[in-house]
């Protein structure tokens, strides 16, 4: 070729490679020095073959089928294929290469140099690699803290056993969640508290954790029993677990709390609650008791005010506590929430079944109204019967 055109051959980015009928190469692009580093000479002939490949394999797969295409009239269809080249210092090249016929029955590939994107693959599939490898690792995780989650809540056979019958209706909106049920038999007495947590998911279940806690410290080791002032000393001991590492910050979360002390002895139930009320169904009639209108927790310079109200049990008497997430979650024709009203009077329309077909039904009517509707925060109704 002419000086003029080896000097632009040498400037390309591309190879040039052709091969006579006898499967010899006997030109190569001047542009092999830049991009192989050899010169194009030593490539002409079986130095192609030997020098840019140093798997003997890959060397007579290359060959074989340089022959087979030797042998055809024409290429009809010449898909391009990815190569790696060894270069003069012992480095790679990816080549990618479009063979096509040329006269006298030679073979003329064009090779483009595709390192660059292939090393942006390769890293690109590292990291996708990482990312998988690191997800998994997170959704491990979080199963395990779900056992764990699942190992810190109450056993459901031991609510049934202390009133006539019982349900706890418990669907986190992830794997783990904020919402967190108790329960605690001393003598005469039943504990039994809903609590929703700020937040869901992994942030919702540590606050679960710490709700765990805090109503062991309070109700257990302190002996507490009056509900107001156990919410009084919870708002105490969430204060004091947020805050002890730093005086100066102040954290805002808390949790929503409806908790009720049922005495067998004295036939009556203390209830208390941090914005989460308690329902009572007695004669086909639903009473709802209002919470008082104050979190656990952080509460900027408020003082708080925590009642308890207290009545005497009768036989028949069907209590319900529970969080927010039943109400909130959107679905129907209008994809409005469910709301406070429609719930109540679900609850009302099931005071012909027993308790665990009450919570069938009332996980039969939501999944009914949310359809293809997400669930959108933690859910928990717990149902006990006197």
């Amino acid at each position: 070729m002419s000086l003029v055109t080896d000097a632009i051959l040498a400037k390309l980015n591309s190879l040039i490679v052709v091969v006579n009928h006898h499967g010899e190469v006997e030109y190569v692009s001047p542009s092999a020095k830049r991009i192989l580093g050899f010169e194009p000479e030593q490539l002409i002939g079986e130095g192609w073959w030997n020098l840019t490949r140093i798997d003997e394999l890959e060397r007579a797969e290359i060959k074989a089928l340089t022959f087979q295409q030797l042998k055809q009239d024409s290429l009809i269809e010449s898909v391009p294929y990815e190569r790696l080249l060894k270069t003069a210092t012992g480095g790679d090249k990816w080549i990618l290469w479009n063979t096509s016929k040329g006269p006298a029955n030679t073979l003329v590939g064009i090779g483009h140099d595709i390192t660059d994107r292939k090393k942006a693959e390769q890293k690109l599939l590292e990291k996708n690699k990482e990312l998988e490898q690191h997800n998994k690792d997170m959704v491990d995780s979080i199963q395990y803290a779900s056992r764990i989650q699942e190992a810190i809540l109450p056993d459901i056979h031991r609510i049934k056993k202390a009133f006539d019958d019982a349900f706890v209706l418990y669907q986190p909106k992830d794997v783990v969640s904020g919402d967190y049920y108790f329960h605690y038999q001393k003598g005469s007495k039943t504990f039994v508290a809903v609590v929703d947590c700020t937040g869901h998911g992994v942030p919702g279940a540590l606050m679960s954790f710490i709700a765990n806690g805090i109503l062991k410290e309070v109700i257990i080791k302190k002996g507490i029993e009056e509900a107001s002032e156990i919410l009084y000393a919870l708002d105490d001991e969430l204060f004091t677990a947020l805050n002890k590492q730093n005086s100066e910050s102040i954290t805002n979360d808390g949790m929503d709390v409806a908790l009720a002390v049922f005495d067998s002895e004295k036939n009556t139930v203390n209830y208390s609650g941090a914005f989460r009320p308690m329902l009572l169904v007695r004669e086909n009639e639903l009473i709802e008791f209002e919470a008082n209108r104050y979190p656990i927790g952080f509460y900027g310079d408020v003082e708080k005010i925590f009642e308890s109200k207290e009545l005497e049990l009768q036989k028949g008497d069907t209590f319900y506590f529970f969080t927010d997430g039943y109400c909130d979650q959107f679905g129907g024709e209008l994809k409005k929430k469910f709301n406070r009203k429609r719930f109540k009077e679900l609850l009302l329309s099931l005071q012909g079944m027993e308790m665990e077909e009450q919570q069938s039904f009332l996980q039969y009517a939501l999944l009914n109204w949310r359809q293809e509707e997400p669930q959108v925060d933690d859910l928990l109704v717990m149902g006990v019967r006197i």
